[in-house]
């Protein structure tokens, strides 16, 4: 089969831009109620028909890849297809409510919120949780600073926090963010966490672990009761990073296994495709003793009586209202959060269930293990649950990556975690066929094979050939203006 991505365009550049089309100036109308110095003397406005301005954002659609393209197995980022029930959801009118109206005219809505927290707190094995936080990286950083202000309250004198090597970066600079120096933990032989390393790291000074569990290459912490105890005896909390809360759906909690403190990739795990920078959630989940310090506002139930349900019991009978935890370390958010993912959520998990949210997990696991099979390259670390870090040997995996997208799949993540020699970080997730994951295969296997001109030359079949990816991290150029500029200074 052959892959060609579509290209609208001329020999100077893609598909013009929405602004670069035919416009027409428009002027304002004689008897504006707006004063003059806030007024425009004219705007030049597209002037397209709606099928011009339809075919328009579909050729746009078509030169990019997404969810809805085809797999997109980004290792420790789950990008997967959600269905699009969810997208009815949030858009139903009910659902666009202004955040400053009074709780009383807003009981549906807490109750959702309400409702939700109480899935998520079931789910982590957690006692609280809080929806505000906009992201996974916003949730972390939320995290740990409830953390520091529980240990603040104690007079608990921590400076330290302690990040495993193979961590996501956001973990780093979550816990230098807070203020916290930062103590790297190497990985073990057998890639999990190096337990003897953690002895010699912990300390009176460790305020926290962050980890992840299954970790970064899909291994599950097998010592998790020992690592929970050896960093509890001293004094600290355990942080469950969620990006992998994905393999545990149903069979494993967080909160079961030690972790005080946990936050929830909502767009990852349930819903709401991930990437591009949003929108996103990331809720953070605690124990009963770090409840106080949650952002606010919070949100909880009364019953007939006036009196606060604590057990979260689903009952007719009760009010909701939003309120500020005693300890609160304030908001974090404009509002009470990105409302609509966290609806999206809601709607996934209450569609799911119990058992659709066990099966998730089951065929997530099952589909990394038999796309693994499928690949001529070897997996290092095993055995691994709903993703694995394959290494492309003596060939550079980015180069390989740009190869496999000649083949029409989207490539995995690249080069991380560092222990894995060029790695092939890939997570094909719950939603894909056998087909599917047979024709990923493929693609991986020819690519890693191909000549060394082949790889250098690619991709050849998309609408962007290859990027210099150091410029376009370092100076990138957002606009077409700022490029035709560009052009010119040469």
């Amino acid at each position: 089969m052959r892959y060609d991505q579509a290209r609208y365009g001329d020999d100077e550049r893609y598909q013009p831009l929405l602004s670069e089309k035919d416009t027409t100036e428009v002027k304002p109308g004689e008897g504006s109620a707006l004063p003059d110095d806030l007024t425009r003397d004219s705007l030049e406005l597209p002037s397209l028909s709606e099928p011009e301005l339809a075919r328009h954002y579909t050729r746009l659609s078509q030169m990019n890849w997404g969810v809805e393209s085809g797999s997109y197995p980004l290792g420790s980022c789950t990008m997967k297809y959600n269905p699009k029930f969810t997208e009815e959801v949030a858009a139903d009118e009910n659902a666009a409510v202004h955040p400053d109206r009074p709780d009383e005219t807003v009981q549906g809505n807490l109750k959702l919120r309400y409702d939700l927290q109480r899935y998520l707190a079931e789910i982590g094995g957690m006692d609280a949780v809080t929806l505000q936080p906009p992201a996974g990286a916003a949730g972390e950083f939320t995290g740990i600073t409830v953390a520091k202000a529980y240990h603040d309250h104690h007079d608990n004198d921590k400076s330290e926090v302690i990040v495993p090597a193979s961590a996501h970066g956001t973990n780093f600079a979550t816990a230098a963010m807070a203020g916290y120096e930062v103590v790297e933990l190497p990985s073990g032989e057998d890639g999990r966490v190096d337990f003897e390393a953690l002895e010699a790291a912990v300390s009176e000074e460790t305020a926290a672990l962050m980890l992840t569990n299954p970790n970064t290459v899909g291994l599950f912490e097998r010592d998790i009761a020992d690592i929970a105890e050896l960093v509890h005896d001293a004094g600290g909390l355990l942080y469950y990073d969620g990006a992998n809360l994905n393999a545990l759906l149903g069979r494993g909690r967080p909160g079961d296994m030690g972790f005080d403190i946990m936050h929830y990739n909502v767009h990852k795990t349930f819903a709401t495709p991930h990437g591009g920078g949003g929108p996103g959630a990331g809720p953070v989940g605690v124990v009963s003793d770090l409840a106080d310090f949650l952002p606010r506002p919070h949100v909880r139930a009364r019953d007939e009586d006036g009196e606060v349900v604590a057990d979260g019991a689903d009952r007719e009978d009760l009010t909701y209202e939003r309120y500020d935890p005693p300890e609160s370390i304030g908001k974090v958010h404009g509002f009470d959060g990105n409302w609509l993912v966290l609806a999206k959520a809601y709607a996934y998990i209450a569609r799911l269930g119990d058992e659709g949210l066990r099966d998730a997990s089951a065929k997530a696991t099952l589909n990394a293990n038999y796309l693994a099979e499928q690949l001529d390259l070897e997996v290092p670390y095993e055995p691994f649950h709903h993703e694995f870090a394959a290494t492309a040997g003596d060939r550079d995996a980015a180069d390989v990556a740009k190869g496999m997208l000649d083949y029409g799949v989207h490539p995995p993540t690249t080069k991380w975690p560092e222990f894995v020699p060029e790695a092939m970080l890939t997570e094909p997730t719950e939603v894909e066929s056998r087909a599917e994951l047979d024709d990923l295969a493929a693609a991986f296997n020819r690519a890693v094979t191909d000549d060394e001109e082949t790889l250098a030359a690619a991709p050849t079949q998309t609408a962007a050939s290859r990027i210099d990816q150091v410029s376009a991290a370092r100076d990138p150029k957002l606009s077409w203006h700022a490029l035709d500029d560009a052009t010119a200074d040469e």
